[in-house]
């Protein structure tokens, strides 16, 4: 194979999921030369896609890598390596931070800090992610202002769900529509299948960050990408600005120069990269402030109904994300995709399919979130060998006993007789952010408010990793939103 030395372009982004293949697209528009470097290939469309047994019980698609925990502890990270990234298998659900996790919120055992920038500065760049995405919705009671409708409606509950979201209006409850981003526009590709959350998708359906918008970036013929390019770090010259990437590729070297460099490697990824090569880290704060949410997988059950739904996650309860009832916040409740017997066994591994079987045909899955708060002990760090260490620890963990708490007492009046948890652990990381916060003090943040470098004049960040608080929503749509306003400040 030919060495890959030499590779030049504009910008060189590092990672294609959300943020890169998000932040390509709105340089493509500019006319500037893109280079993407993904580490993976590209997710083939296979039957397997929709087999889960293979996605969920032989991990088909997840990377043969290695994290290790604080006590050397390893475990298997929940990320994907592919073009594309995590958005590839995940659930679709592009909800918007709300105004007040800008702001900052104090909890009764933590502090959620204000962000550099405010809701208002990135509405209209909400509204842009949501076109792009072909985000369907219907503004819900609890929602944040908006400027624009969304740009198609929601997605329809199936019975099943609606007559579940019946019961909790009768509580009280101001059940509406996730916001969610797949292809069900007219003549559009979903076919509303039921192996959407957690799955590939072999139509192309889903509103991933490859199908969205790096493919179109690549069309505009202003894009290249090269798959299989791991950055082993970033190089500077005698000005203090980034000069090259250097790393390999397939076993040959990679070496990368270019004007202007932007990490959307991930959370965990673009930390390690910038801890490898030892820059930006005049604040000590690379790696630091690890957030992941808390998150909770519960499934209820009522054996007296069966539930045949196909498309469940249509749906999401917003009534306790401001205020449990205590003047703190809490979070949100919100469908998953149906967990079919193989799923649940994954967990349960004791459990026998036959008993699996009619317990899954008769439960309704939801997903309990409520905000991590950032803590400097909480880290991603590497160890004497290169290899990642996440030093983690759940915090502001006390508004998740309460939302779950709450979420159980919801689910049984309205007739499911029992409520099974999976709390997430360490490996379940979808979520990950904040190890290059951003903020105004360069001595307490990694990145400005537009997200470049306080040390680095040429250096961005466009994933998750700049977040300053996790807020209690998926943070696809906000990552989105964030690599077209950042995207606007890149030189030309």
């Amino acid at each position: 194979m030919t060495s890959m030395a030499g590779l030049s372009a504009d910008v060189v982004v590092i990672g294609s999921g959300m943020g890169g293949g998000t932040f390509a697209w709105a340089l493509a528009r500019r006319g500037i030369d893109v280079l993407v470097l993904e580490r993976g290939q590209r997710l083939p469309k296979e039957p397997q896609n929709t087999s889960a047994e293979a996605v969920f019980v032989q991990r088909r698609y997840k990377p043969d890598d290695t994290w290790y925990a604080e006590d050397g502890t390893p475990f298997a990270p929940g990320v994907h390596y592919v073009v594309g990234g995590n958005t590839k298998v995940y659930g679709s659900s592009l909800p918007r931070l709300r105004g007040r996790d800008f702001e900052g919120t104090a909890y009764p055992s933590g502090i959620s800090p204000a962000w550099p920038f405010t809701y208002a500065d990135l509405e209209p760049y909400y509204v842009e992610a949501e076109r792009l995405y072909n985000v369907h919705g219907t503004p819900g009671e609890f929602e944040p202002w908006r400027s624009a409708p969304y740009p198609y409606p929601a997605l329809e509950h199936e019975p099943y769900v609606a007559e579940t979201l019946s019961r909790l209006r009768a509580q009280g409850l101001h059940p509406t529509t996730t916001a969610m981003g797949v292809d069900l526009r007219p003549g559009g590709a979903c076919i509303r299948c039921g192996t959407c959350d957690g799955f590939p998708c072999r139509w192309d359906a889903k509103s991933d960050a490859e199908v969205c918008a790096l493919d179109p970036a690549l069309e505009t013929g202003r894009v290249r990408l090269v798959t299989g390019a791991f950055v082993d770090r970033l190089e500077t010259d005698a000005s203090g600005r980034v000069s090259r990437a250097v790393g390999a590729l397939d076993g040959e070297a990679l070496e990368v120069t270019g004007g202007t460099f932007v990490l959307a490697a991930g959370a965990a990824n673009s930390a390690a990269l910038l801890l490898r090569s030892g820059i930006a880290n005049s604040s000590g704060l690379v790696g630091r402030r690890y957030m992941v949410h808390n998150n909770t997988h519960i499934a209820a059950i009522d054996p007296r109904r069966t539930n045949d739904v196909i498309f469940q996650k249509t749906a999401c309860v917003n009534d306790f994300y401001d205020d449990m009832g205590d003047g703190y916040p809490g979070g949100t409740l919100q469908l998953i995709g149906k967990v079919q017997a193989s799923m649940m066994k994954t967990h349960v591994t004791r459990a026998p399919l036959p008993v699996l079987k009619p317990m899954a045909a008769r439960s309704m899955e939801w997903l309990v979130m409520t905000e991590d708060t950032p803590d400097p002990v909480n880290q991603v760090r590497l160890d004497s060998s290169g290899q990642i260490r996440v030093a983690w620890k759940r915090t502001n963990y006390d508004r998740h006993e309460l939302l779950l708490a709450k979420a159980r007492e919801v689910l049984k009046r309205a007739g499911y007789v029992a409520v099974f948890e999976q709390r997430f652990d360490i490996s379940m990381n979808s979520h990950m952010c904040g190890t290059a916060v951003a903020g105004d003090d360069p001595t307490a943040s990694v990145v400005d408010a537009t997200c470049r470098s306080h040390d680095v004049a040429n250096l961005y960040v466009a994933d998750s990793s700049f977040f300053p608080s996790s807020g209690a929503q998926n943070p696809a749509l906000t990552i989105a939103a964030n690599a077209l306003r950042v995207a606007e400040q890149v030189p030309a």
